[in-house]
């Protein structure tokens, strides 16, 4: 029985999120009812990881198995065809049979977007943060190298965030743009915790807009205290940009587990 992994693109704007949920219309669901259509039946999905409602992805990871022998571009013109505009495969490849998007990944890269226009923009109203006061964007920049390594990131997890432990590796966190225009904050690790990514760049905005000191970053990541960083930044401006993956499983952490899971970033 094939294997198929596919990658997709999607703004989240109208969705729940990823997850099938009873309160609204999700990414899930919208791919189930396309893939039930288009090979005649039910099929199960598996996903790198949740996205929440109102987030975005350039490259959601998805994996599911099937009996019907159909050429790859069905998985992908096909699919396009039935789903909603707002969603779309860009990738569509064939894969071993114990391959696991969750648990085969060696990590992923989230972007957050903000708008930093002096006036609001209609455009970006849906895709990005909009802060009209000038950030000082190398501030935010020289800040955020205090987050890179393996930390204890309680103080930016949500507080209903179901991980067992809130270890994490940031590999990558990068502040891009320039003031006065489009910002970006690049994070890249091997997991999240829920709403990490978007504590992280609650955190680095108030930097950016002169609140708090660059040090300040340092101090709330060592007191692990939630109540202590910035506010969470609305889901918006948050893209799943890839997952990253080798030829097997990662291997497993000092803890005895794959360090691989994470819970809406």
């Amino acid at each position: 029985m094939p294997r198929l992994k596919l990658t997709l693109e999607y703004d989240g704007t109208r969705y729940v999120g990823w997850q099938l949920q009873p309160n609204g219309r999700s990414i899930q669901a919208e791919l189930l009812d396309a893939l039930g259509r288009l090979l005649g039946g039910p099929v199960d999905v598996t996903a790198a990881g949740r996205t929440d409602s109102g987030v975005h992805a350039t490259g959601q990871v998805v994996c599911f198995d099937t009996e019907r022998q159909l050429p790859l571009k069905a998985y992908w013109r096909g699919l396009n065809g039935l789903l909603p505009e707002d969603i779309a495969v860009v990738r569509a490849e064939e894969v071993p049979a114990e391959f696991d998007p969750r648990r085969w990944s060696q990590g992923k890269r989230y972007r957050y977007r903000v708008s930093n226009r002096p006036s609001r923009s209609p455009l970006r109203r849906s895709t990005h943060w909009e802060i009209f006061a000038p950030l000082q964007v190398e501030a935010m920049a020289r800040a955020a190298t205090h987050l890179l390594g393996r930390h204890d990131f309680s103080a930016f997890r949500a507080s209903d965030c179901q991980a067992a432990h809130a270890l994490r590796e940031v590999r990558r966190l990068e502040v891009e743009g320039r003031s006065g225009d489009a910002v970006s904050i690049v994070v890249e690790g091997t997991a999240f915790l829920k709403h990490m990514v978007r504590n992280l760049a609650g955190t680095l905005v108030e930097v950016g807009k002169g609140r708090r000191s660059e040090a300040w970053v340092a101090e709330v990541l060592a007191s692990r205290d939630r109540t202590r960083a910035g506010p969470t930044a609305p889901p918006q401006g948050l893209v799943l940009e890839e997952v990253f993956y080798g030829e097997g499983p990662p291997p497993r952490t000092a803890g005895g587990s794959a360090d691989v899971f994470d819970d809406e970033p």
